[in-house]
């Protein structure tokens, strides 16, 4: 067949199990190993025979057996860096990116490119971390997860994006002593409910740990801004979280329980739904 031909079968069963076409395209490069500039201009010639079946061997994987697309590839992109992922790290979404530029947004207002000192708690794949160092190289970045393995694969994905961070295995705080102050802590925690409905594809693929909040999906919320005050500079600070669509009001209530003084602004992402909340100290 040609690359043309095999895009279109790619298609079709992408279509046939309801799973997205855009990630067929990543497949065929993947297994091609071709730019995709360079796909486009031999769409028509004929396909080696390996590269078919390795094609066709990775659709099986994505469409049949469900395995996310990232996962299969091994990474993502966040925020235009590549981030590797596997099945220990949650595959880091568009909505973390909207709060990864919110907390760069805030940065300029109140820090004006000065240095500040950045705590990612929960880092998972490294991608918040990651990209904040990256766009902004005046923020000295610590991140900290429970997972080694985690970590281990943050700590791949910094290499590659030559992003120092000084990565720390541990639950949320645990790493770090009260001696060592943060301007701005940023998380996003695992936040949904345990009735909560999953689709297939997440549930089965992606870990369980990174996923699930308790009961009501603030679990791990409580655990944090009950020891943030510990570990934020007190004339002035950024907390930015990520959390459910529907959990705003529940957790401007956890925030006024441990923070005085504070202005907490509720933000909507792209799909207009309540997504991050951010409190600052200035």
């Amino acid at each position: 067949m040609t690359y043309k031909e095999l895009l279109k079968v790619g298609e079709r069963k992408a279509q046939k199990y309801k799973v997205e076409k855009s990630a067929v395209k990543s497949l065929l490069l993947f297994a091609s190993n071709k730019e995709p500039s360079k796909l486009y201009l031999e769409l028509d010639d004929e396909c080696p025979i390996d590269v078919e079946s390795k094609f066709l061997e990775l659709l099986d994987e994505y469409t049949v057996k469900g395995r996310p697309v990232q996962y299969i590839l091994g990474f993502a992109y966040f925020y235009g860096y590549k981030i590797l992922v596997n099945e220990g790290t949650l595959i880091p979404r568009w909505e973390t990116e909207e709060l990864t530029n919110n907390i760069l947004i805030y940065y300029d207002r109140m820090f004006k490119g000065q240095k500040v000192k950045v705590l990612d708690l929960g880092t998972g794949s490294g991608a918040i971390a990651i990209a904040l160092k990256k766009e902004e190289p005046n923020m000295i970045v610590s991140a900290s997860d429970i997972s080694a393995d985690a970590i281990d694969e943050a700590k791949r994905s910094a290499k590659l994006n030559d992003a120092e961070i000084d990565f720390r295995i541990g639950s949320w705080f645990e790493p770090f002593s009260e001696d060592e102050k943060f301007d701005i802590i940023v998380s996003n925690p695992p936040y949904l409910t345990t009735k909560e409905y999953v689709e297939d594809v997440v549930k089965n693929n992606e870990p369980d740990v990174a996923l699930y909040g308790g009961d009501d999906g603030l679990k791990f919320y409580r655990v944090i801004l009950e020891n943030a005050q510990k570990y934020v500079n007190k004339e002035k600070f950024i907390i930015g979280f990520e959390h459910g669509y529907d959990k705003k009001d529940e957790l401007n209530l956890i925030i006024k329980s441990h923070f005085k003084d504070v202005k907490i602004i509720n933000l909507k992402d792209s799909m207009e739904r309540d997504r991050m909340t951010i409190i600052i100290k200035e």
